[in-house]
């Protein structure tokens, strides 16, 4: 996986231990009908990389991040992203950049924080199911 160049794909990079954040990966699963969104858990040896040359600490994962052939979005800049990628009516998610970024960022943080607590978490990366199979790069 060292080689690999995701200039032209959309990955998302996630905390395979949340269940929140696996929860998230399912539903973009289903939402993205021209499956446009490749994912990697940040656990694993792309997540990694990716995630540490974008500064952020692969054993500290506090936030998504989705890197895209036209930049990389990290926290709420993330999710709103999502929403462009998976088109229709999710480019709604647009509007949220109306919101002032720290504002957002906030927000999301604090879910972030509180998501083992509420949610729960996996002691180790859960197995993929055949649908997101196909669609991990690592």
């Amino acid at each position: 996986m060292a080689s690999y160049d995701p200039s032209h794909d959309h990955v998302m990079l996630f905390d395979g231990h949340c269940h929140l954040c696996d929860g998230t990966v399912r539903l973009l699963l289903r939402l993205d009908r021209h499956a446009r969104l490749k994912f990697a858990p940040i656990q694993g040896l792309l997540g990694q990389k990716l995630y540490r040359q974008h500064g952020l600490d692969p054993d500290e994962p506090h936030t998504m991040l989705l890197v895209t052939p036209d930049g990389a979005f990290q926290a709420s800049s993330a999710a709103i992203e999502c929403g462009r990628v998976l088109g229709g009516v999710w480019k709604l998610a647009l509007v949220f950049k109306l919101v002032p970024r720290p504002l957002r960022d906030a927000a999301y943080a604090f879910l972030a924080r509180n998501r083992y607590r509420w949610f729960g978490r996996h002691e180790s990366c859960q197995l993929p199911t055949p649908g997101l199979r196909a669609r991990m790069l690592d």
